[in-house]
């Protein structure tokens, strides 16, 4: 008989239960090591966002008069903190008054660095030091850079935005338009702070996480809210009303993240934000007013996201999907009188 031919299988075996919990406690113990300084976190393992630490203001008496080609917004275009700028500087029509300098995360670096150099600076963190020598906390986006005093203005985004809402508008092409009006004021800053702890932080809550207990209460209390949201856009278009205000803004940015990055790679994954009743059209509705889409890229997102948080996505491997079209029609403006915010209609 012909000898047979067929090569031998071979054997492949599962790791040993020594390689297993060696490489296991190797990775966990690297993990906690990274996590605490990307993300502190207190005895429960819950995540505990630093405050911001420059918090001047932008004041006609003050050291820093609103001026136009005087100031720069410094920013990630991955960044939801930082994203909010952008949309306010776009509604107000702050883009000739306003600069914009980009930053990129870079992860061997260790942070921001810019794509062309800034008062000789190359990094976020040079800059910080520039404007404060004996700085030593966290260089994060956004920053409002004062470029005659070479000074940082400030680095908290709420602050931001209700600077470039009011402080700017003899520059700005819908001085009209205000986002943060006084009669409304109360219901604003009532759906900012539950907004900014269950949802704009509550998906960093989600995703930093340490432990399961503190991942499981953040998730909790993040689609609690969605849900509320979401049943309360039933009946208006808006969070205040038929009316955008900065309560929205703060919303849009983290919304608009949601699907491709939070929903996956920061485990809130209950549901996506197309699955809502309301929730998907009405982020489609503010994308689409003028000067949004253009401000808003979700590639850039994905890769900052993915390619940069090497503790939650160590192979690095960026998402093809998901494929959502922000343009379909959404029919939110059935919500409000068509003679509401006339320059903010949405573009068709």
């Amino acid at each position: 008989m012909p000898q047979s031919t067929a090569k031998p299988a071979v054997s492949r075996k599962l790791p040993g239960k020594l390689i297993v919990q060696t490489g296991k406690w190797v990775w966990t113990t690297l993990w906690q090591i990274m996590m605490s300084q990307l993300a502190p976190r207190d005895r429960s393992g819950a995540y505990i966002r630093p405050d911001s630490q420059f918090r001047d203001r932008i004041s006609a008496q003050g050291s820093h008069p609103p001026q136009a080609d005087r100031y720069s917004l410094i920013v990630g275009m991955g960044c939801p903190w930082a994203h909010r700028t952008l949309v306010v500087r776009a509604l107000k029509g702050l883009e000739a008054a306003i600069s914009v300098t980009i930053a990129k995360p870079d992860s061997i670096a260790g942070g921001w660095v810019f794509e062309q150099e800034i008062e000789g600076c190359h990094t976020l963190a040079e800059l910080y030091t520039l404007a404060k020598s004996d700085y030593s906390g966290r260089a994060t986006v956004p920053v409002l850079w004062d470029r005659e005093k070479k000074a940082i203005v400030n680095n908290e985004s709420a602050e931001i935005i209700v600077m470039l809402n009011a402080e700017f508008n003899e520059f700005a092409t819908h001085s009209e338009l205000d986002l943060y009006p006084h009669e409304g004021r109360e219901a604003i800053d009532c759906w900012n702070e539950k907004i900014y702890h269950a949802v704009n932080n509550g998906v960093y809550r989600c995703g930093f996480a340490q432990t399961q207990t503190a991942y499981e209460q953040a998730c909790s209390e993040l689609f609690n809210a969605l849900d509320e949201i979401d049943a309360m856009l039933t009946k208006n278009r808006y969070l205040c009303g038929d009316r955008v205000t900065l309560a929205d803004v703060r919303l849009f940015t983290t919304l608009f993240r949601f699907d491709a990055v939070y929903f996956g790679l920061f485990k809130c994954n209950r549901r996506r934000i197309q699955d809502y009743a309301n929730l998907g059209a009405y982020l489609r509705d503010i994308y689409q007013l003028p000067g949004i889409a253009e401000i808003c890229d979700l590639d850039t997102v994905k890769r900052d996201y993915y390619g940069n948080l090497f503790p939650l996505n160590p192979g690095g491997i960026i998402p093809l999907g998901p494929n959502v079209d922000l343009w379909e029609a959404h029919d939110r403006s059935r919500l409000s009188p068509s003679s509401s915010q006339p320059m903010l209609e949405p573009k068709r």
